[in-house]
């Protein structure tokens, strides 16, 4: 199976990227093409850790879905989403497992929070199950292909 854009009449957006430059022993800043920087370290300091930024990529490509969803209804009081899995190692090599995603969200009373509280489930399914781009990619088996810029 061939996969497709999401939206094919823009195919030229939909290659995603970020740059990783080397900034001290075991430490990279992640640069996107909009200029962003993220320090990442091995855990020996603050800078998050890759197994870190793969949590938060998931909690916050979910958060930002259902925050689509439920915010055309209601503006949240308090929104919090805590992600977690184990590390293991074993025969198929290093990977997390248990993968968990917790949302804490709550709505003021009324009719809006009502409705916010009344799709706050089938959001959090919906983008489980169709629009999280980065989630998706970690349930789906998506080969990963590691080269050297010389040997391309």
């Amino acid at each position: 199976m061939t996969a497709v854009p999401a939206d094919p009449a823009e195919t030229a957006d939909s290659l995603r990227s970020v740059e990783l430059t080397r900034i001290g022993e075991h430490r990279f800043k992640a640069t996107n093409v909009r200029g962003g920087v993220l320090p990442i370290g091995e855990g020996d300091d603050p800078d998050f850790t890759p197994v870190e930024l793969l949590l938060a990529a998931i909690a916050g490509c979910t958060a930002i879905d259902v925050d689509y969803i439920t915010g055309k209804r209601s503006e949240p009081e308090g929104f919090d989403v805590h992600v977690e899995g184990e590390k293991v190692r074993d025969e198929q090599g290093n990977h997390l497992t248990n993968l968990r995603v917790v949302f804490d969200v709550s709505f003021p009373e009324g009719e809006r929070g009502d409705a916010a509280r009344g799709v706050l489930q089938s959001a959090i399914e919906k983008s489980r199950d169709r629009i999280c781009t980065v989630s998706r990619t970690v349930v789906l088996p998506t080969p990963v292909e590691m080269v050297r810029r010389d040997a391309t």
